[in-house]
Order: structure tokens, then C-alpha cells, then sequence
């Protein structure tokens, strides 16, 4: 019995010299632990009321593009830009605002929405829709420099076809029919054989000088 009392106060004696030397550090790796924990929570908590919120304004503008309250919807997309610009809706509501934007002859405000829109957009189908638009703000403004740059930015195949339309667009513009039609020949080789679209390219590819 005395030996099995020895045995065990030697055990308490080694724990005791183990939590001496680390039980300091045990104690804060557990509390940083317990932190990041606690933290990843209330971030999770956190995103989800700010996606909540921003879902309610992004509702707001649905229903006001609906009842044509078009300052109502600029308004609302503002908001969504500013309080919650992590958020998803808050690039949609870019969108849908630019284009009311355009529709107004407000290219300047239209720009801005589009820059932010195609910088901030966390998924690449938006940023190359908002860059697309944006390009064609520019074309618009005669701004051919500018839109001829974010046209030769990197993209995602999906949208291929329709920057290099676009690109022919401002190539024309510009008085460089035989790149225009590289363009265009380009684009209509990105294009399913069945797309709608591909009779308006081969138009303005046959109004550049057709295929060479």
C-alpha cells in the first residue's frame, strides 16, 4: 500500500512540474482556442444579419422598379452600397441602378455604380457583366480608349463572345474596320452555332468587309 501511495504522489509530483513549466501556456492556447471559436460565431451571426438586412433593401428596389419609383430604387441601392457592400445584393442593386442610370442619361452615375460593381463582385459572372456594361457606357460616351481597356481586361469564357462583339463595336467606331473584323470573326468562333445572336455579328462582320 505504502509503495502504491509512493507510486501515485510520484505522478502528482510530475503533473505538478508539467503544469509548472506549461500549464502558463496550456491555459492561453485553450483561451485563444475558446476566441477564434467564439469569434467565427458571432462573424457568421453577424454576416447573416447583414445579408438579412440587405436582402429587405434589395426587396425595396424590386418593388419600386415595379411601381416605376425610380428614385426610390437609386436610393435603396445606395444604401445597399454603403451599409452592406460584402453582401451579394449589394452589386445586383449596382447593376439594376446603372442601367436606370443610363436610361436617364446619367452615364457619370452609371460608371461609378458599374467601377464598383466589377471591383467589388465577389463572383466573376457579375464582374464581367458589370465590366461588359460599363464598356458600353463608355462606347457610349465615345470614351473609346477607356472601354477598349476594360474590353482586353481577363474574363470568363462565358462572356468571351460578347466582349470581343463589343470590342469590334469600338474597333468600327474607331475607324479599324480590318481589326473590327478580326473581332467579329473572333466572337462568332465563341458563340454556340445555335445562339440568336450570331445572325447580328455576322451583319456587322459583313458591313466590316466580311471574313478575309
Amino acid at each position: 500500500m505504502a509503495h502504491f501511495d509512493l507510486e501515485q504522489q510520484d505522478q502528482i509530483d510530475a503533473i505538478k512540474s508539467w503544469w509548472e513549466r506549461w500549464g502558463r501556456l496550456v491555459s492561453t492556447l485553450a483561451l485563444v482556442i475558446a476566441l477564434v471559436v467564439a469569434g467565427a460565431t458571432g462573424w457568421r451571426w453577424y454576416q447573416a444579419r447583414q445579408t438579412e438586412a440587405a436582402a429587405v433593401l434589395y426587396l425595396a428596389i424590386q418593388e419600386s422598379l415595379q411601381g416605376n419609383d425610380l428614385k426610390r430604387v437609386r436610393e435603396a441601392a445606395g444604401q445597399l452600397v454603403e451599409k452592406y457592400p460584402s453582401t451579394g445584393y449589394a452589386v445586383l442593386a449596382a447593376l439594376v441602378a446603372a442601367r436606370i442610370d443610363v436610361e436617364s442619361g446619367d452615364s457619370k452615375s452609371a460608371r461609378a455604380r458599374l467601377e464598383w460593381a466589377a471591383a467589388n463582385a465577389r463572383q466573376d459572372e457579375y464582374r464581367d457583366l458589370a465590366r461588359l456594361r460599363l464598356a458600353a457606357v463608355m462606347v457610349d460616351d465615345r470614351d473609346y480608349v477607356a472601354a477598349l481597356r476594360v474590353l482586353d481586361l481577363k474574363r470568363s469564357a462565358t462572356f468571351d463572345a460578347l466582349f470581343l462583339d463589343l470590342r469590334g463595336d469600338v474597333l468600327i467606331a474607331q475607324g479599324d474596320a480590318p481589326a473590327a473584323r478580326t473581332a467579329y470573326q473572333n466572337a462568332l468562333e465563341r458563340m454556340e452555332a445555335n445562339s440568336p445572336y450570331r445572325a447580328l455579328v455576322e451583319v456587322k462582320l459583313d458591313a466590316a468587309g466580311g471574313a478575309r
